[in-house]
């Protein structure tokens, strides 16, 4: 089967050694011993190819992005780390069938022509690269259409995947759950935060995508998340599919919930 690897990714740059502090990746420790375990089953999976999903590209309310450049780099400067830089060659031929495949389906798609990678997809790669770092990335940002366009939007990935018979396809849904856990958190804080990552990790633990898709948009709205859409859409890649997940990791000490979690695909 071409799709080789799928998970969900946390994207805090704190986690990479050369932004974190001592302290401070002591603190992220569960969610780096899972990031590693992630790249260890990433290496064994051999992709050729990454679809990163990031909450942090260029993201359209009214449609999903894709860039289409053909060498893509990023960096870390924003973090304080000024050595770190990663490039890659975009696959641009499964670009061009997934552009093909959304006109046909009345899926609005915008081609974006940027080579510079976000962090929502430098953080993941950062980790996962270690071991094949000649992988091609495809960068893709999520919308503000409906859940079920998301998921729709996903099944259309999953149907270039299939066409795709030569290659070996990852997916990366990058994106942290709450971002008000605790008292401190970026985003200030709600006992609602820590109920939604309980019950989106519960649901996903129990296959169950109906009752994700359901959960109620005001909880989702509280939570003050930036990966539910991601999820959404690697969802909509996994439907049909036989698949099994593993939670690898879970943690919050900054409050914001890193979810760390790989999706054997059969």
């Amino acid at each position: 089967m071409p799709l080789s690897f799928a998970s969900i990714c946390p994207h805090p740059p704190i986690i990479v050694p050369t932004i974190g502090s001592s302290p401070d990746l002591k603190l992220v420790a569960k969610t780096i011993e899972g990031m590693e375990k992630l790249a260890e089953i990433f290496a064994k999976t051999k992709p050729e190819t990454v679809i990163v999903i990031s909450p942090h590209g260029l993201i359209d309310f009214n449609s999903f992005s894709i860039v289409n450049s053909p060498i893509l780099a990023g960096h870390f400067y924003n973090f304080g780390d000024f050595k770190t830089e990663l490039i890659f060659k975009n696959d641009e031929n499964l670009v061009d069938l997934l552009e093909k495949e959304c006109k046909k389906e009345n899926i609005p798609l915008r081609i974006v022509g940027t080579k510079e990678l976000d962090h929502g997809v430098l953080v993941p790669i950062y980790y996962l690269s270690q071991g094949i770092p000649n992988i091609k990335i495809v960068p893709i940002a999520y919308s503000l259409l409906d859940l079920k366009e998301h998921f729709k939007f996903g099944k259309v990935i999953q149907r270039v995947i299939n066409q795709e018979k030569e290659s070996r396809i990852g997916i990366v849904a990058s994106g942290d759950l709450s971002h008000r856990l605790i008292p401190d958190a970026p985003a200030g804080f709600t006992p609602r935060g820590k109920e939604f990552d309980n019950l989106l990790i519960d649901l996903l633990k129990k296959k169950d995508v109906r009752g994700i898709l359901d959960i109620n948009p005001d909880l989702i709205e509280e939570a003050g998340e930036c990966g539910y859409r991601s999820i959404i859409i690697l969802l909509g890649i996994l439907d049909d599919l036989s698949w099994q997940p593993e939670i690898i990791s879970y943690e919050g000490p900054f409050g914001v919930g890193y979810l760390v979690a790989n999706f054997k695909v059969k």
